[in-house]
């Protein structure tokens, strides 16, 4: 840049749509409707024997939508080509394009004000595992001596979930997808924030999408790190956490993109943050400063001091070292303050949904900004252990009217940490 010359002003991102896929049912209002109501959607499943298990719990989506056109034509069908995870991606792309007011084409074209020109759209996606369980059902039919079809195995790919919603929205921009374990959906809300801002996309679709496999399953089993009863984030007692499956989906748009279509945006996305542990392949750095220095620079990016967030909506897996580490990070954030700022734990709810956790926690975060309201865990009665004792909210939901801005926060193995602070709409400055 010639000296002299101003930096160009940094475009206000904001949320314009969301949708969501969760064990509480297909959309929004059944995720918010469960978690308002301190319900858990964490409970025997069917979508493979668990007899083998030591645990027997998992939030499963629930087999059908529950009325005929909650889900776009062919998801819900047996001998679809779409894995669970991409029909969870693409059902709730579609819930978030309409919250938008968007076309369900975003190859440009359709409507001036709302259609973005050709390639100005991308999808920036997180998974885990993709269509595992789709390649374990291949498996499985040729050690039984079957010819299984090649779809099952084609579905593997962890690229596939945000591959499907490119495919089915027409989306001809960029299209990525960041595999990070648990901070997948987080890490790729981030990257969303990043081409809306420099002006690579004005219109972005991202989020993130994990379907129940038994590799996972097995996986978190034998480590012991899989709680018998559905999960207590932050609570005495607690021996791990409960996995779960879905997808969650926000459109990202440039404010004025928004406001010249005469629509108002859910929430604003003020900033992302990132940072590494680098200490150990699956425990987290004891004392959070992984976790912290992802918050600093979420809150930095979002040019927002400690004292000027409101809530967090916390990882909260219910691991015991995970708590703790993740207790000791917002102790050095917001210091003695952290005692006293209200934590909801999503997971608690829907279980650990894996590389779409941070997406779908950051949906639940827009939502209690919009609706001023910041939903409690279950089991009410159970006493937060002292190690981290966050202000959980239990028993009701928490009123916020209030509230101008919120962190959520999202761990991972590997030590990857990522954050996303949100602002209330009209709140910003």
């Amino acid at each position: 840049m010639a000296a002299g010359m101003a930096a160009p002003a940094r475009r206000q991102v904001v949320v314009s749509g969301i949708g969501a896929v969760s064990g509480f049912g297909w959309g929004v209002e059944p995720l918010w409707t469960g978690l308002r109501a301190g319900a858990t959607a964490i409970r025997p499943f069917v979508r493979f024997d668990s007899s083998q298990h030591r645990t027997r719990l998992a939030a499963e989506v629930p087999a059908a939508p529950p009325a005929p056109g909650a889900t776009p034509a062919g998801l819900a069908t047996g001998r679809s080509r779409l894995s669970f995870a991409d029909r969870f991606a693409v059902a709730a792309a579609a819930e978030a394009l309409a919250g938008a007011g968007l076309g369900e084409t975003l190859g440009g074209g359709e409507d001036e004000r709302s259609a973005p020109a050709a390639g100005a759209a991308g999808v920036f996606f997180g998974s885990s595992t993709g269509g595992m369980w789709e390649s374990e059902n291949y498996l499985a039919g040729v050690w039984a001596g079957g010819r299984p079809p090649l779809r099952l195995l084609a579905a593997q790919q962890v690229n596939c979930p945000g591959d499907a919603v490119a495919r089915r929205f027409g989306v001809t921009g960029p299209v990525s997808t960041i595999s990070s374990a648990c901070a997948s959906g987080a890490l790729a809300i981030g990257a969303a924030l990043a081409a809306v801002r420099s002006g690579e996309v004005e219109v972005a679709l991202t989020g993130g999408a994990d379907s129940l496999c038994q590799l996972t399953y097995a996986g978190f089993n034998a480590l012991r790190s899989v709680d018998e009863a559905p999960c207590r984030p932050f609570r005495e007692g607690r021996s791990g956490l409960s996995l779960g499956e879905g997808a969650a989906v926000l459109v990202l748009e440039p404010l004025a993109r928004v406001l010249a279509r005469g629509a108002e945006p859910l929430a604003v996305l003020l900033g992302a943050g990132a940072a590494c542990d680098a200490h150990h392949m699956t425990a987290p750095e004891p004392a959070g400063a992984g976790a912290a220095a992802a918050l600093a620079a979420a809150l930095a990016d979002a040019g927002l001091e400690a004292a000027e967030i409101d809530f967090v909506n916390a990882h909260g897996t219910g691991t015991p070292l995970n708590d703790v580490a993740e207790w000791h990070a917002l102790e050095r954030v917001f210091g003695a303050r952290a005692r006293c700022l209200p934590v909801a734990a999503t997971k608690a709810g829907v279980g650990h949904l894996l590389g779409s956790a941070g997406a779908i926690e950051a949906v639940v975060t827009v939502l209690s900004l919009q609706r001023g309201e910041l939903h409690p865990v279950p089991f009410a009665a159970v006493p937060v252990d002292a190690a981290c004792p966050v202000a959980l909210v239990a028993g009701a939901p928490l009123p916020l009217a209030g509230a101008r801005a919120a962190a959520s926060i999202s761990l991972a193995f590997g030590g990857s940490n990522a954050a996303l602070v949100f602002a209330r709409w009209g709140a910003a400055a």
